[in-house]
């Protein structure tokens, strides 16, 4: 340790006892039986196996914060552990004695809105998480290893994080996010800070918090630019953003809405067909009331359509249209139904009690006053009903022969009651008839298109997983192929190298000129190859000296 990580042997000693004392190293001792060893103890130490039943810890060993062990804080509410220098003045214990609470922990108490409301915007937040989860979950799912369930307190994944937001058991936005933090943690802890999947968890986490943030910003636009209704754009927020035309370095003055403002900066989003955001500084920055003409801008086709769908927000301002959810819609139609109901078995009762009455003259204000309203109270009815003219016919009957419609037609006015009733339910469970249909339709396109959204997303995630192997199948090939280059300059390197070697031999030996042959300056090989071919053939061209030379021999 010392030689390779350059820790000094005492901390070596005092970090191995640590992890005997944490179960994560288990230490032996054995008795030596041979050689020099024999009858003297020795410390043996080795990884547990998948044999040991692990405990239950009531806290994390490892800081919610940065993911390392150490001298922690822990939390009296949950498992959460914290280093001191980790928390802000503001979460830091106070006193040593009193009980501490973890910033998770104060955060989620503040409630934000209901349960019903805030599943439906993490539902979208989810459905993007999923989406990294695929490269997360792609690079190995090692909760089944065995040191896992001891490393990791508690284990938590994406699919984990949708059934709790399905079943609605987040109780603040808070929640949700120390629960994607807790798979980083998770992450870190078990694979390492510089693993590629702790890179993986960081992304993750980082879009996470930011899709909270935007959500917080302004939950109309949050949840209009994920459900994606006709005209999303142009439908007005609670509160309204400013809109400004707002001008981008090498771009023209663009109407855009305000999302927030930060020191010198403007954070919009401007209109047209992609919607993008941008931080344009406060000076190119001018009102919507200011004239076009001193902006002094290009009308293309995109600015004019940005314009088109301006004129459509301010109009829906105007107008005061807001967009209603699918929720809302029903909760306005059983309102309504519920509203129509309690009107038309009012006027029943009383007209009843009409009927007991002996002097009619005095009851007949009542038929004309109910009449008309109960068709006043029913909001959904675009036009006036005929069953007001139904009920002032009633009261010119009675006004005119009151005697002669009691004794003649005693239950003529029941059966005028019940027309009208009849009409009245038949009228408003058309409307509901109608609104469910066009929510289904609605709904089903909505589903339809979330499910083209699906398919696209995995054909675009194969399309990704084809281009990463195809381009790890190219690095390959490219390393074969510089290995099989630099193997084959190598072999031509010694062929060189034993041919320089092979013709340095030959220059040192001595070759007969006649037959090419290697001629070697002995009697035997003189004798009895070349001497009698060779010198015959020669003499003419042997120079005299060599000639006498060759004699001698």
């Amino acid at each position: 340790m010392s030689r390779v990580h350059g820790m000094h042997p005492k901390e070596t000693t005092r970090q191995l006892s640590l992890a005997v004392k944490d179960g994560l190293i288990v230490e032996t001792l054995t008795v030596g039986c041979k050689g020099s060893k024999a009858g003297i103890e020795q410390e043996g130490y080795w990884l547990p196996g998948d044999e040991i039943d692990w405990e239950t810890e009531n806290h994390d060993w490892y800081c919610f914060e940065c993911h390392l062990p150490g001298e922690v804080l822990i939390c009296d509410l949950c498992f959460r552990v914290y280093h001191s220098k980790c928390l802000s003045d503001e979460f830091r214990l106070r006193d040593s004695s009193s009980h501490w609470q973890c910033p998770v922990c104060r955060s989620i108490k503040k409630k934000n809105t209901s349960k019903q409301e805030m599943s439906t915007y993490l539902r979208f937040i989810v459905s993007r998480m999923k989406e990294r989860a695929i490269d997360l979950n792609k690079k190995g799912k090692d909760n089944k290893h065995p040191m896992y369930r001891r490393l990791v307190h508690s284990a938590v994944d994406v699919p984990t994080i949708q059934e709790k937001v399905n079943e609605g058991k987040y109780r603040s936005y808070e929640e949700f996010k120390a629960d994607a933090q807790l798979l980083l943690h998770n992450t870190v802890i078990f694979y390492g800070a510089d693993s590629e999947q702790a890179d993986i968890a960081r992304m993750l986490y980082k879009d996470t918090c930011h899709e909270l943030d935007e959500l917080q910003l302004c939950k109309n636009c949050f949840y209009l630019s994920n459900a994606r209704p006709d005209n999303w754009f142009c439908y007005p927020c609670i509160p309204n953003h400013e809109l400004v035309w707002a001008k981008m370095k090498g771009f023209g003055f663009w109407p855009a809405k305000v999302m927030q403002k930060e020191d010198n900066q403007v954070d919009v989003r401007f209109f047209g067909h992609h919607h993008q955001r941008a931080w344009i500084p406060s000076e190119n920055i001018q009102d919507i009331t200011v004239n076009i003409h001193r902006l002094h801008v290009k009308r293309s086709m995109g600015w004019k359509k940005a314009c088109d769908e301006l004129e459509l927000h301010q109009r829906f301002l105007r107008e005061g249209r807001f967009w209603k959810s699918k929720n809302e819609d029903r909760k306005e139609v059983n309102c309504s139904l519920y509203g129509g109901l309690k009107v038309t078995q009012e006027p029943r009762a009383k007209k009843g009690r009409r009927n007991q009455s002996v002097e009619p003259k005095k009851e007949e204000p009542e038929p004309e006053t109910e009449a008309v309203s109960s068709s006043q109270e029913i909001p959904t009815m675009p036009q006036p009903i005929e069953k007001v003219s139904v009920s002032t016919q009633t009261k010119k009957l009675s006004a005119s022969s009151p005697r002669m419609l009691q004794s003649e037609h005693p239950d003529l006015q029941r059966r005028v009651c019940q027309n009208m009733c009849h009409d009245k339910y038949t009228k408003v469970f058309n409307d509901f008839k109608d609104r469910m249909k066009s929510d289904h339709k609605r709904e089903t396109e909505r589903v339809v298109r979330e499910a083209l959204e699906k398919v696209m997303m995995a054909f675009e995630a194969v399309n990704k997983a084809v281009a990463n192997m195809q381009g790890e199948m190219d690095k390959k090939c490219k390393q074969v192929k510089e290995k099989c280059k630099e193997e084959f300059v190598e072999e031509i390197r010694k062929l060189a190298a034993q041919h320089k070697q092979l013709i340095s031999q030959t220059k040192k030996k001595q070759w007969c000129y006649n037959c090419e042959e290697e001629a070697i300056g002995q009697q035997e090989h003189w004798h009895a190859e070349h001497k009698r071919t060779c010198r015959r053939k020669d003499e003419r061209r042997i120079p005299p000296l060599l000639f006498l030379l060759l004699l001698l021999l």
